[in-house]
C-alpha cells in the first residue's frame, strides 16, 4: 500500500528520512553468504535487501547458445512476492526481464569473457526486501557475487541513483521519494577508467539538473565501490 503524496519532500534542509539531499541511506554488504554458488553477496541497501548468486563459467545449456569465441553472461533479476507491501505475482513481468537486461549489459564490459569460450556465466538476483533503487543494488551485490565466485575481471562495478524531488536534485531516493518525485537516474560505473556502464532516466532534468544528479550519482558509486572493496577484503583479506 502507498503512502499518499507529501505536501513537501524537504523540511529545514533535510529529507522526509532524516537525510541531507546529497546523503545515501545506510549500506551494508557482505560477500559469500551461500555456501552452494561459486559466489554471492548480500546487499541491505536502506529498506532494500538484495542477495545476487553467481554460478560459473559452466557448460551452456541450450548447447546452441554457445560462442567459440567467449563466455556468454546471463543475469536474472527476480521480485519475491514478499519484497513488497502489495504482494507481486509470482514470475517474471515486464520490468524484471528489462532489468535483467541492464544488469548484464551494466556488468559486461569488466568481464574477461573471452578466456572461457562456449561457456556461460550466470547471475541471479533475488530482491528479498524493497524499498527504490532495487536495480542499482542489485548490480552491486551481482559485482561482489563475480568476484567472490573468482570471475577474472577488469574491476568492480558499483551503482548508485540520483533523482529530483519538490524541485531540488538529491542522492539515492528512497520508496517515498521514488514514487512521487520528478526524475530518478540510475548510474553504474567501472572506477578505474570512470567509464559509465548505466545510464537510465525516468523524468525530466534542466541541463544544469541532470549534471547535477550525475555527478551526485557517481559520488554515490564511488561510495559503494569503497564498500564493495571491503567486503571482499573483510573475506578474503588482503588489499
Amino acid at each position: 500500500m502507498k503512502i499518499g503524496q507529501p505536501e513537501k519532500f524537504i523540511i529545514d534542509g533535510k529529507r522526509l528520512d532524516g537525510r541531507k539531499p546529497d546523503e545515501m541511506r545506510e549500506v551494508k554488504i557482505q560477500a559469500g553468504v551461500l555456501k552452494r554458488a561459486d559466489g554471492s553477496a548480500l546487499v541491505e541497501w536502506g529498506g532494500n535487501k538484495v542477495i545476487a548468486a553467481c554460478y560459473g563459467p559452466r557448460e551452456v545449456h541450450p548447447r546452441h547458445l554457445a560462442k567459440s569465441d567467449k563466455a556468454i553472461l546471463r543475469c536474472t533479476y527476480n521480485m519475491a512476492p514478499f519484497s513488497v507491501s502489495d504482494r507481486k505475482r509470482p514470475g517474471p513481468d515486464r520490468r524484471s526481464v528489462e532489468i535483467s537486461k541492464v544488469t548484464r549489459l551494466a556488468l559486461e564490459p569488466v568481464i574477461f569473457t573471452n578466456l572461457y569460450p562456449r561457456t556461460t556465466i550466470d547471475v541471479f538476483i533475488e530482491v528479498l526486501q524493497a524499498n527504490a533503487g532495487t536495480r542499482c543494488t542489485g548490480i552491486t551485490a551481482a559485482s561482489v557475487a563475480l568476484a567472490d565466485a573468482g570471475i577474472p575481471m577488469r574491476d568492480l562495478v558499483p551503482a548508485c541513483a540520483a533523482g529530483k524531488v519538490g524541485g531540488e536534485v538529491v542522492l539515492d531516493l528512497f520508496d517515498i521519494e521514488d514514487n512521487y518525485g520528478e526524475a530518478d537516474l540510475p548510474v553504474a560505473l567501472i572506477p578505474k577508467n570512470n567509464e559509465i556502464t548505466l545510464l537510465q532516466m525516468d523524468g525530466n532534468f534542466t541541463k544544469k539538473e541532470f549534471e547535477k544528479a550525475l555527478d551526485l550519482a557517481i559520488q554515490g558509486c564511488m561510495k559503494i565501490y569503497e564498500l564493495q572493496k571491503g567486503a571482499l577484503r573483510e573475506r578474503y583479506g588482503g588489499e
